[in-house]
């Protein structure tokens, strides 16, 4: 392993490794991103992402810690403490962030290993935080997989590898347009199921033990038309207090958990 060394924050590579953490666009430019912590790029191996070139600053994070974290040849730099809170995009760190390559997330792309899978899908969700914790929520049930229509931002912005815990990584995730989402769904024969206020029935009544999506909408306008439909039905968290809706990623937690739970956990 080679190591080099950088201590200037205007150095031309950290320069765009900044447009890269920053970027979306550039993000999407160059097929790379970037993963802050030891716990994300543990997750993010795990999940089988390939990591380009190794950050570091030594006196938080040493090279024995990175050789037991990974035995991926790769490009090692060391660099300076002003270098890499230039870089760092949580405030409490570890002194390790990685480059990654990108994959494609493409509907086709999923694979599901049993005849019954449980699928979560969120239409256009607009805060990283919320997909975060949709992605935590969709780990910690194991579902089969997370779907992403109408994305409104890419899945590695920091925020959502932050507020997800790394679990962008662990999740087998897709993205695509609802129409081509809806197809791929009617013709893997998975029932769809959408939370909505319209022509509604109480979550807990339905059967969610055979092939199954449940679908979810923003807080603001929740799901459109196209999803409703096109629903095998649509469901409704049954709601005591004074307003008619709940965060969505909480809403996805019942609504999941209540599937596992007719599927005895398995």
């Amino acid at each position: 392993m080679t190591t080099k060394l950088i201590l200037s924050t205007q150095n031309p590579f950290i320069r765009q490794l900044v447009q890269l953490k920053d970027k979306s666009r550039e993000r999407k430019k160059t097929g790379t991103f970037l993963i802050e912590g030891e716990r994300e790029i543990f997750l993010a191996l795990k999940g089988g992402y390939e990591l380009e070139t190794i950050l570091i600053y030594p006196e938080l994070f040493s090279l024995e810690q990175l050789n037991n974290l990974t035995s991926q040849q790769t490009n090692t730099i060391e660099v300076s403490k002003e270098v890499y809170q230039k870089l760092a995009y949580r405030d409490t760190t570890e002194g390790v962030i990685a480059i990654a390559k990108s994959k494609i997330h493409q509907i086709t792309n999923l694979n599901f290993k049993t005849n019954k899978p449980l699928v979560l899908v969120a239409e256009a969700p607009e805060k990283p935080g919320n997909i975060g914790a949709i992605l935590r929520t969709a780990d910690a049930a194991n579902v089969d997989a997370v779907i992403i229509a109408n994305p409104k931002t890419d899945l590695y912005n920091p925020n959502i590898i932050r507020s997800s815990v790394g679990c962008v990584f662990t999740n087998q995730i897709a993205t695509g347009n609802t129409e081509e989402i809806i197809g791929f769904l009617k013709a893997q024969n998975i029932n769809i199921y959408c939370a909505a206020l319209q022509a509604s029935e109480n979550y807990h009544t339905q059967n969610f033990t055979k092939p199954t999506a449940i679908v979810v909408g923003t807080e603001a306008t929740g799901l459109s038309n196209e999803w409703l439909e096109n629903s095998t039905q649509n469901i409704i968290i049954p709601m005591q207090g004074e307003i008619d809706s709940m965060n969505v990623s909480v809403a996805a937690g019942i609504l999941i958990f209540e599937a596992k739970r007719q599927r005895n956990f398995k």
